[in-house]
């Protein structure tokens, strides 16, 4: 069932032609070429053309033979095509491509799940 919304997701960024970002990886003449690692967080921060996320990660240490926890963030350009969709507090996925800034080195790709209301 979650396969088939991801779907629908990039059939509707598909259709959407009055995308006006010159990158975006979707509708652009010149599309930013996806290649590398992708990530999955959540939003922490929304600005105009970006979105910061945040995401644990494991660490072994290997003194203590332990595992410890620790949070990265990353910086990612955001699309004008799927601008609406995202919010703070939505989990989505990122995937890496060439420098577009001096912290931007992602892009948006998909919204995996969104925000709940928390409004009973």
């Amino acid at each position: 069932m979650v396969e088939k919304k991801e779907k629908n997701l990039k059939i509707e960024s598909k259709e959407k032609v009055s995308c006006t970002d010159k990158i975006c990886p979707f509708h652009a003449k010149k599309k930013i070429k996806l290649r590398g690692r992708t990530f999955e967080g959540y939003v922490i921060k929304k600005f105009a053309k970006r979105v910061v996320i945040k995401f644990e990660r494991t660490l072994h240490i290997r003194k203590y033979e332990r595992y410890e926890k620790r949070n990265t963030k990353l910086h990612a350009r955001l699309p004008e095509c799927i601008k609406e969709n995202i919010n703070v507090g939505d989990y989505i996925q990122i995937q890496e491509c060439r420098p577009i800034s001096k912290i931007v080195h992602f892009v948006v790709v998909k919204k995996i799940r969104g925000v709940e209301n928390e409004s009973n």
